[in-house]
């Protein structure tokens, strides 16, 4: 895939994420928020039918207001689909009913989401208090998925990386005594024991990885090991995982924590095995910024700064993080001066505002989403837009010590 392609992709998933977003926030009365889910094979005539069956048959419902808001949804699915002669590549999503805005008042909303991520398997059609997102939720999911598990004679942590997610799930403690035996025990009486212990350990840690990775095994991307030496060596050549999980370890991996940090550790210290994976991807864009950062040239952070070296057409790469929901509110004054504020997305537009330049009153001109804002500029100028997890330590600095935005610059532009 090209660069072009994998920013058009990027910007994609990114305008599925916020209307995912906003769909989960509708909460409707009863059940009469209405989705459907369209496959690309599906003969949009059958789906038409589908949807005037469904319209008749809503006119058995007891309730006079659900009724209405259900045929209503239906009517305006209905209405949508005339415009399609036929389903989009990778199908299509609908979305239609009347959902609460307070004091009893509703509002009917529809929205259609055309060629997701992954191709839709199978015709749904939903009713409920709420819109069915969770099947394009998965879709959006980042690729990649390895079983983890850091061990030493103490303690233990299994869990996943799931694209750029690494998720704790299960943990374990040792009953492994020290290496000093108590008093009364011979030395060879009290090896034996030890070692008992340490098997029977290795086996409750082979066992929660058996439970969590085996019935995933077909969709595993492989199973990374890791621990101090010689703890790992011992749990991986005793051949106590389920021999087709064993048939996927990828490799054996130094690692000093076996809590739950051990699980990023071990993905840090896998790196070279993960190099096409994006959260290892993620963090050399991050140590490359921060690398700029310290020597003073060609790195930029901060909305204002950011944007204008964009517009220079300074920027090589524009850093967002994930986590980042803000809107960019812009401001003119009758001198023409403009201004720009970020603002929380649920926060309302302001009403006042000082011209930063001249100090007269200045206006509202525009409210848009932050992210297009700046993505819009860096396509214009030919710059890389990369979406930065917070899953590891320099990306959680991104978010909160640089407001989400950064970039990597061509050169030193002197702002």
């Amino acid at each position: 895939m090209s660069e072009v392609e994998t920013a058009s992709e990027d910007r994609r998933k990114y305008e599925f994420r916020k209307v995912i977003e906003e769909l989960q926030e509708f909460e409707g009365s009863g059940t009469q928020l209405v989705t459907i889910y369209i496959p690309e094979e599906k003969l949009l005539s059958d789906v038409v039918a589908h949807v005037t069956q469904e319209h008749s048959e809503a006119s058995n419902i007891k309730s006079k207001q659900t009724r209405t808001n259900v045929q209503d949804a239906l009517k305006s699915i209905k209405d949508r689909l005339r415009y399609y002669d036929t389903t989009p590549k990778h199908g299509m999503v609908l979305f239609s009913g009347a959902v609460n805005t307070g004091g009893g008042r509703s509002d009917m909303v529809t929205r259609v989401l055309e060629s997701p991520p992954t191709p839709i398997q199978s015709f749904r059609y939903h009713c409920d208090s709420d819109f069915l997102t969770e099947p394009l939720e998965g879709m959006l999911e980042d690729k990649g998925m390895f079983g983890l598990v850091v061990l030493d004679r103490r303690e233990a942590n299994v869990g996943w990386l799931k694209g750029k997610r690494v998720e704790a799930v299960k943990s374990a403690e040792s009953l492994v005594p020290g290496k000093q035996r108590k008093g009364g025990q011979s030395a060879q009486r009290f090896a034996r024991l030890r070692l008992e212990a340490i098997d029977n350990f290795y086996q409750e840690v082979a066992g929660m990885a058996n439970d969590l990775f085996v019935s995933k095994r077909h969709e595993l991307d492989g199973v990374l090991v890791g621990g101090p030496s010689p703890t790992k060596d011992e749990f991986i050549d005793g051949d106590y995982l389920h021999h087709e999980l064993q048939d996927q370890v990828l490799g054996k991996f130094d690692v000093a924590y076996t809590d739950e940090s051990g699980l990023k550790d071990l993905v840090d210290s896998a790196s070279e095995v993960l190099a096409d994976q994006e959260i290892v991807q993620d963090k050399r864009q991050m140590e490359e910024f921060f690398e700029n950062l310290n020597t003073g040239q060609e790195a930029t952070y901060g909305f204002d700064r950011t944007r204008r070296n964009l517009i220079m057409g300074a920027v090589d790469r524009l850093l967002i993080s994930e986590d980042l929901r803000e809107d960019v509110i812009t401001y003119v004054c009758d001198e023409g001066h403009e201004d720009y504020e970020l603002l929380d997305t649920r926060h309302d537009t302001p009403e006042d505002h000082e011209c930063s330049e001249c100090g007269h009153s200045a206006e509202v001109s525009e409210r848009e989403d932050a992210i297009e804002h700046l993505m819009t500029i860096a396509e214009q100028r030919g710059s890389e837009t990369k979406f930065i997890s917070t899953d590891f330590e320099k990306g959680e600095q991104l978010y909160d010590a640089f407001g989400g935005i950064a970039g990597i610059l061509r050169y030193d532009s002197g702002i």
